[in-house]
């Protein structure tokens, strides 16, 4: 494993139909699992939920 992304490792739950998603949208576009959900919780918006209260 490249040591650099060694930082913090999750382990998620997911439904059977959020694996099959996952899953199917992976084999599409070629992409791995990590790389996609990397990508959506990068996408979060962590600035307007701050500014909600």
């Amino acid at each position: 494993m490249n040591k650099k992304w060694a930082v913090k490792r999750l382990t998620i739950n997911l439904t059977s139909g959020e694996a099959e998603k996952l899953e199917k949208y992976c084999s599409i576009t070629g992409r791995p699992a990590t790389d996609v959900i990397r990508e959506l919780i990068r996408s979060l918006p962590v600035e307007e939920a701050l500014n909600v209260n």
